[in-house]
């Protein structure tokens, strides 16, 4: 997948996890309302009051040297800075120093508070398309999850060899749309009684599956397949505590949005 090319002072601290002088960065004080990006993969990372990320945007892994706990950008692994706990310096009790020059700001009306999801139903343009429809979703991006090569090629994926499904994050505000709301609008644009395929699309890529974040969202999950499974539907969905997510080619995403074509294998049907 390529990446945004980088200056020598970027790729000292985001490739070699250099860090910038204290005081110094472009984002020091900074307050206006908006998302601040991975400055390699323009991946939303959150850190909206540097006490908080978006849920699956962010990995966090042992520094070097042992002690602290080093933060990168979950979808292209870029030095982002470190994070530290307990320091009662923020009401979440939690304090990201972010170098300025790993980021960059995009200005939006990103609300205060958000959250993600991370749906799989089978090709990820029908899947992104429907979700894309609901108004109040603040964001899409399609990837791939749930397999065991990192930063997979769609190339890769399609030889069914790595384990990941094709899947849509989805970002939204939870004051104007549940994420039971989300949940049934996946139940209802697919078939959630297919294995290993949607329509015409078949291999293990393309399976029904729900990466919650939380026991709140696998419990809701839980809810909608046991009201399905009572309407006597067979349901194949996985539920998955949600890993790693990597970000697809850019040529996929908003696909059907930038085609102008209709979905071939993703239908509403009412189910609840």
């Amino acid at each position: 997948m390529p990446y945004n090319k980088l200056t020598k002072e970027e790729q000292n601290i985001i490739l070699n996890k250099g860090t910038e002088k204290p005081y110094t960065g472009k984002y020091y004080k900074h307050e206006e309302t908006g998302t601040y990006n991975c400055k390699q993969c323009d991946a939303h990372c959150g850190w909206p009051s540097f006490d908080d990320e978006i849920k699956g945007a962010v990995k966090r892994v042992t520094d070097a040297d042992g002690m602290r706990t080093e933060i990168v950008c979950a979808n292209c692994g870029g030095h982002l800075g470190h994070v530290f706990l307990g320091e009662l310096y923020t009401d979440k009790n939690t304090r990201h120093c972010v170098s300025s020059v790993s980021l960059s700001f995009e200005h939006t009306s990103l609300p205060k508070f958000s959250e993600t999801a991370i749906f799989a139903s089978g090709c990820f343009w029908g899947t992104e398309h429907w979700m894309k429809k609901q108004k109040e979703v603040i964001s899409t991006e399609v990837g791939y999850i749930g397999g065991h090569v990192e930063n997979p090629t769609y190339e890769q994926v399609c030889n069914k060899t790595t384990g990941h499904a094709e899947a849509v994050r989805v970002i939204f505000n939870p004051e104007e749309v549940t994420y039971e709301e989300l949940a049934i609008i996946f139940f209802e644009t697919h078939d959630p009684t297919q294995i290993n395929r949607q329509g015409p699309d078949v291999g293990n890529q393309y399976r029904s599956e729900i990466f919650y974040f939380d026991e709140d969202q696998k419990n809701i999950a839980e809810k909608l397949i046991k009201q399905l499974e009572a309407k006597a539907y067979k349901v194949a969905t996985k539920l998955t505590k949600a890993t790693e997510f990597w970000k697809a080619e850019e040529y996929h995403q908003d696909y059907y949005e930038n085609s102008g074509s209709p979905p071939y294998c993703h239908f509403y049907t009412k189910k609840f």
